[in-house]
């Protein structure tokens, strides 16, 4: 048994696709990979989305240690931004990994 933030997962698999598992949060971190990103910024980016869905999955990620949330409140309007964490920035190489299998996919597969 594994045990990771007061939960317990059977294997390192388990593990992992307890933190970045789901249809949204390795997006999230996808496209935190290169830049900050504002909370509209990424609704954008996945259209296709719920707004709570989102922020659900951002607190999740954000509780795991995976991103951080930073609240601007010197004026109005409020600015959220959300960033890669160290520890979000050691999930680069198999969220890049999990992208180019997608796209590998796609050219070998995609026209069938």
């Amino acid at each position: 048994m594994l045990h990771f933030r007061g939960k317990a997962y059977p294997c390192c698999a388990s593990l992992t696709m307890g933190i970045i598992g789901g249809k949204w949060k390795t997006v999230i971190l996808y496209h935190l990979i290169e830049k900050t990103l504002r909370y509209n910024e990424l609704r954008k980016e996945m259209p296709t989305v719920t707004e709570r869905t989102l922020s659900l999955q951002l607190k999740s990620l954000e509780e795991d240690g995976l991103i951080k949330r930073k609240v601007y409140t010197s004026k109005p309007p409020l600015k959220v931004e959300y960033r890669l964490t160290d520890f979000g920035k050691t999930l680069i190489p198999l969220i890049q990994s999990i992208a180019d299998w997608g796209d590998s996919v796609v050219k070998t597969y995609g026209n069938k």
